[in-house]
């Protein structure tokens, strides 16, 4: 089989392993990490990329996305079935399934996670130093809050920006500890000794789990269980079910765009 993958970057080591293993040929489009802040533009940036892929060029167009605060809603096809993990956020693509995440959730709430993704987006775009690296603030809103601090900055002076870039990180309170979703074909990264810095920089337990790409490596190969995936067919669009299943389909309004 030939895939189209849409995917974000906070997976891409993730991913091109899983497409090393998988025997489908398969072409990546990664996005720009942090998206889920900022849901409605990355919506309309992802149905701009599914309406690029050619017709019949590709069996089926992956999405390399969760849930994420919505930003999969009222996406559609216009002619190639769109599959896409059942999956609040990125998370479950580490640990390799949704039921496994709410294990993990449950058993300790104020856990926060990493994997190679989360360290090093950041730097990939370009940003360096401990507040851009993922210890002061959430990965997902690096690319965001950053821009908003330069304009602070502009606009307030350097030390009231900084200020007020403390003051909306206070997001770490709520956590106790931090978690690396450990695979053994990053350990030559040494991983573990960023997340420990960060821990003892936030005041956090320090803690590893073993991942699991189980989930990837079903996207990939095209074992798109019900359980595991919503396949939206040509003329279908994306919609919320909050319950077990995540996300549905339904039939898509004539004009087809995506949902605000």
């Amino acid at each position: 089989m030939f895939y189209k993958v849409i995917a974000c970057e906070i997976a891409f080591r993730e991913l091109c392993y899983a497409a090393a293993k998988s025997r489908n040929l398969v072409d990546f489009d990664f996005l720009t990490q942090g998206y889920h802040d900022i849901p409605a533009t990355g919506r309309t940036e992802i149905q701009k990329r599914i309406a690029a892929v050619p017709a019949g060029k590709y069996d089926a167009i992956l999405l390399g996305y969760g849930l994420c605060s919505n930003i999969l809603i009222g996406l559609t096809t216009a002619h190639t079935p769109l599959v896409i993990p059942r999956a609040h956020d990125c998370i479950t693509f580490f640990l390799g399934s949704k039921e496994r995440y709410r294990e993990c959730f449950d058993a300790r709430p104020g856990t926060y996670y990493y994997t190679s993704g989360w360290l090093e987006c950041a730097r990939r775009r370009g940003s360096s130093g401990p507040i851009w690296g993922g210890a002061s603030l959430p990965a997902g809103a690096n690319a965001g809050l950053k821009a908003t601090y330069e304009q602070w900055a502009q606009k307030y002076g350097e030390d009231q920006a900084k200020y007020l870039l403390e003051e909306m990180s206070r997001w770490t309170e709520s956590y106790s500890h931090g978690t690396l979703i450990d695979f053994d074909f990053v350990k030559h990264l040494k991983l573990q000794e960023q997340v420990r810095q960060i821990c003892a920089e936030r005041g956090w337990r320090y803690d590893e789990i073993p991942g699991d790409l189980g989930l990837l490596h079903k996207l990939l190969d095209g074992d798109w269980a019900e359980s595991d995936f919503l396949v939206v067919r040509p003329g279908q669009r994306v919609v919320a079910t909050n319950d077990e299943r995540v996300i549905g389909a339904e039939q898509a309004p004539p004009d087809g765009p995506a949902a605000k």
